[in-house]
Parts: C-alpha cells; sequence; structure tokens
C-alpha cells in the first residue's frame, strides 16, 4: 500500500505493533495494509489457542484472503494466544483488536492490555458505547481524542488506553453529512448496500447470497442510527454529551458484492442549500487531518461524481487507496430536501484501514 508513495516523516524508529485476532479476515487486512507502512511494523500476531505456537503462514494455510502473499516479515511470525498478554506487552508498542469473541470476552480483554499500559486501538463494537471510550472518525472528530486523559484518570492507567473506530456501515454516509453540517441536516433516511466481506465472508463461504439480497443484517440498523451521536457528541464535564441532531432511519441490506458499502441518502436540511452549495461543500471539504502526514489519509477525502451512474461499487471503492469517500447522484428529493449515493469501501476505510488511520492519529498527537 506504501511502498510507491512517498511520505515524509521524521520517525526514526517504526513502532512496534500486534495485531489481536491476526488470522481473521479483518486481521489479515491489517497485516495487508500494514506491509511497508512507513511508520508501523507488525511485530506480533495473536488469535485463539487454536492457532497459537503454529507460524502465521500455517496458520491461515488455505485461508488468506488476499491476492498478494502473506508479506514476507509476518509469515514466520508465531501466532500467540490473545491472552498472553505478557509476551505480547514485551514485544509490541501497541495492538490492533479485531478479535472475534463475544462483547464481555472482547472487553475484558482490551482492558486487561490497556491495564498493562498497552494501548488499544480497536476495530470491535464491543467499547463503542463506554461511556470514557471516544469513537473516532479521523476527519471528523479528532478532537475526542481529549477524552484519552480522562480515561487513564478514571482508570489509573498510565500508558494503556483503548479508543475505537465506528461500525463500517455509516463510513460511507456520514463523512456526506458532516460536510453538509453548516446547512443543519435535520432528518436522514439511509440504506445501506452492504458487501459480505462486512459479515467476513466469500463468495464460497456464503453461497446464500449468489443471485440474492438479503434484507437484514443483525445489529446494523441500530449502530448506523445511534453511532454518529457519539461521533458527533460534545465532551461537557469529562463526559460525552451525545448528539441529538439530525435524527436517522436506516435500513441495512446485504447486497452479493466482495467488498464496498453504498449508501442511498435523502436528507433535509433547517437552512435548505441549492444543488450548488452542496457540491461546493463536498468538493471544498477541509480535512482536519491536513499538514499531520498521516500515511493513510487519503490526498482527497470526498470525491463528487457529476456522472449519473456513479459512484460504482466495483469502479470507485478503492478511491484514495480505499480510504476515500465517493459521491454522485445528487438531486432534489420530494419528501426531504435532498437525496445522493455515497460509497466507501468496507475493509479497508471500513474496518483495518480506518484503524491504522486513528492510529496514525495517536501518534501524530503524541499518545503513541
Amino acid at each position: 500500500m506504501y511502498g510507491t508513495m512517498a511520505i515524509k516523516t521524521d520517525r526514526k524508529q517504526k513502532l512496534a505493533v500486534g495485531i489481536l485476532g491476526a488470522t481473521g479476515m479483518v486481521g489479515q487486512r491489517f497485516i495487508s495494509l500494514l506491509e511497508n507502512h512507513p511508520w508501523f511494523r507488525v511485530a506480533a500476531v495473536a488469535a485463539s489457542k487454536n492457532s497459537a505456537g503454529k507460524s502465521y503462514a500455517d496458520a491461515v494455510k488455505g485461508r488468506w484472503t488476499h491476492e498478494t502473499p502473506i508479506p514476507s516479515h509476518v509469515k514466520d511470525l508465531i501466532v500467540r494466544s490473545v491472552d498472553d498478554v505478557a509476551v505480547i506487552k514485551s514485544q509490541v508498542d501497541f495492538v490492533f483488536s479485531s478479535v472475534d469473541m463475544g462483547k464481555d470476552e472482547i472487553r475484558a480483554l482490551e482492558e486487561l492490555y490497556a491495564s498493562n499500559d498497552i494501548p488499544v486501538v480497536s476495530n470491535n463494537s464491543a467499547h463503542r458505547w463506554t461511556e470514557d471510550v471516544p469513537m473516532i472518525m479521523p476527519e471528523i472528530n479528532p478532537h475526542h481524542l481529549a477524552m484519552i486523559p480522562i480515561q487513564q484518570k478514571n482508570r489509573g492507567w498510565k500508558k494503556g488506553f483503548i479508543a475505537v473506530k465506528p461500525n463500517c456501515s455509516i463510513q460511507s454516509f456520514i463523512p456526506a453529512i458532516e460536510a453538509l453540517r453548516q446547512f443543519e441536516p435535520r432528518q436522514v433516511a439511509v440504506t445501506t448496500l452492504q458487501a459480505i466481506s462486512g459479515a467476513g465472508k466469500t463468495f464460497k463461504t456464503m453461497p446464500e447470497i449468489i443471485d440474492n439480497v438479503i434484507p437484514y443484517i443483525v445489529g446494523e440498523e441500530e449502530k448506523s442510527e445511534k453511532e454518529p451521536m457519539k461521533i458527533w457528541a460534545q465532551i461537557e464535564n469529562g463526559a460525552f454529551k451525545l448528539a441529538t441532531t439530525p435524527v436517522i432511519s436506516a435500513n441495512c441490506i446485504r447486497v452479493p458484492v466482495t467488498d464496498g458499502h453504498m449508501a442511498t441518502i435523502n436528507v433535509s436540511f433547517a437552512k435548505n442549500p441549492t444543488r450548488a452549495d452542496i457540491i461546493a461543500a463536498f468538493r471544498n471539504f477541509k480535512s482536519p487531518l491536513e499538514g499531520l502526514g498521516l500515511p493513510s489519509a487519503p490526498e482527497k477525502f470526498l470525491t463528487y461524481f457529476e456522472e449519473e451512474n456513479r459512484p460504482q461499487t466495483k469502479l470507485d471503492r478503492d478511491i484514495g487507496r480505499g480510504m476515500g469517500i465517493s459521491i454522485g447522484r445528487l438531486r432534489a428529493d420530494p419528501v426531504l430536501s435532498w437525496k445522493f449515493v455515497a460509497l466507501s469501501h468496507n475493509t479497508i476505510r471500513g474496518a483495518a484501514g480506518g484503524a491504522i488511520l486513528v492510529a496514525e492519529l495517536l501518534a501524530a498527537k503524541g499518545y503513541l
């Protein structure tokens, strides 16, 4: 991902990274994306006890999901059990968490690492609603990192902490709504058309999706409606005060594509903008990450297409190396105000890549 990029960085030594849940689909994506990363190096891989003790290559034999081979510096790493905290602590500066366990188990595991002075950047949902844990979409709420010292004080942690990224289902439509916040969005009706990789599946492992659409994804609609309220929250008296607008109504549907979550978005505004106003807001969106030199940040966060048939999942999911958001089909809505379509890559921006960008922001701000 980074081999052909000229990245400016004054870092003399890369931070050592551990990946919890390294053998799963998201864990594999972490390993793929971190190859040649200019700031981070994979130093430890951990998974369930069934994989512990094997080389990484043996642990994922027959299950590696990427077209590119396993990075050479990772394939011979010995997989540790995720609860082998003492050994992993001796090898890493922080960890990414993408374990496949029950929520209570994940919460306990991530807190165990943090209490042992290991920062945790989590792709999991277990701590998204923990009161003192920031849920970060870096281009939207980087200021929520201010909750980390509060979290550490609350828990008596010195170096460790937990930061999470939001659900993949909101990654396409929340950036687009954020660009329009100046017009005070009030109601949002959104339908997400979600790829099978969001369920950790391929066409081989999910044959029921072929020639089919499944109009239900467990928990996704609630996450799509509620998580934005924490992303747009204010920090008051050391706690999050959740946003109350816009009100979001979501439908989440599984569709037969490999990668890429598309969203159809209908929105009303208190200050109704013109078509030109909206397109200008998309195109002129200024990312708060500009100037930080974060390696995974796309050069252009939002791209608006004038073509009537764009964005398309197959053509546009990899925009900005999979970290950009594509938008198109803006038109008047006879029920609300305006409607349009947006697209994001669910396993890059929506999962591992988004978590890596959070870690880069943490490093740039001195938390790692």
